[in-house]
This record gives C-alpha cells, structure tokens and sequence, in this order.
C-alpha cells in the first residue's frame, strides 16, 4: 500500500510540524505582497481601463492612446474609453485637452498686415494679473581687507 506508513514507523515530529506551519503560513503570502496570475491580470485591466478613461477625458483618440501605452492590454484601454465616453455624453461633460495637445485658436492679425507676435529680442509688460516681486537681496556681507 502506498501512502500510508508501516506501523512501525511513526511520523515524525519534525514534518509534522513543518506541515502544519506551512498550512497555517502560506495563507499570508498575500501579506507578503506576493501577487498571483490573477491579481496581476486584474490590476493591469485597471489600469488599463483608468488609461483609456483619462484619454477620453483629454480628448485624446484611442489610436493615440494605444500608441503612448504600448504596455498596456488593448481591450482595457478601449473598455476604459468607451465608459468615459458614455458617461461624457449622458452627463454632459466637455472634455478637458491638455494644454500641450489643445488645438491652438488661430492668431487674429490687423488688416495693416503687421504680425500680432512681438519679435523675440522686443521687451514687453509682465501679462495681466503678474506678480512684479523686488529683486533679491544682497545677502552676502561685503568684503572686509584685512
């Protein structure tokens, strides 16, 4: 008979209580941040899906998003973007694009045909609402001839 021990020889002491540790023990793996297969899979949907979500926010197209996160899964992103949408439109909610990607409105130039762009080497006025701060102080003593 296999698996069972002759009756002359006892189990010993020693594995049974590495057994029953390890029974009790490896339960808390999970507080030992060792993630299984799954746990992996689920955060990275997550992720993908707020990616997607905050791409839809941005005003940015899924191509793209998919092009800026090559990591990510696919479907997740585009899950993520399809809810944002949803919730966009039923909402009403304009979206947000960054400042970098913002179509820039084109520049209204007058009628003299002079450019609305001051030339670079011209100094102009802080803009409106700027804050003009005193220069900083001399903080080092003056020099002393000894």
């Amino acid at each position: 008979m296999m698996g069972t021990f002759p009756a002359n020889r006892r189990f010993p002491a020693g594995r049974a209580s590495l057994l029953l540790a390890a029974v009790f023990l490896l339960p808390g793996c999970d507080l030992l941040g060792i993630e299984t297969a799954s746990q992996i899979e689920a955060r990275r949907t997550a992720e993908g899906r707020a990616i997607g979500s905050a791409c839809r926010h941005a005003v940015r197209s899924i191509e793209d998003c998919y092009a800026s996160n090559p990591r990510s899964p696919k479907s997740a992103i585009f899950d993520g973007w399809r809810e944002m949408d949803t919730y966009m439109r039923e909402n009403d909610i304009p979206g947000m694009p960054h400042s970098a990607t913002a179509v820039p409105q084109a520049a209204s130039t007058p009628a003299t045909g002079t450019s609305a762009v001051p030339p670079a080497n011209s100094v102009s006025s802080p803009p409106t609402g700027a804050i003009n701060l005193p220069g900083r102080p001399n903080i080092v003593p003056p020099a002393t001839g000894n």
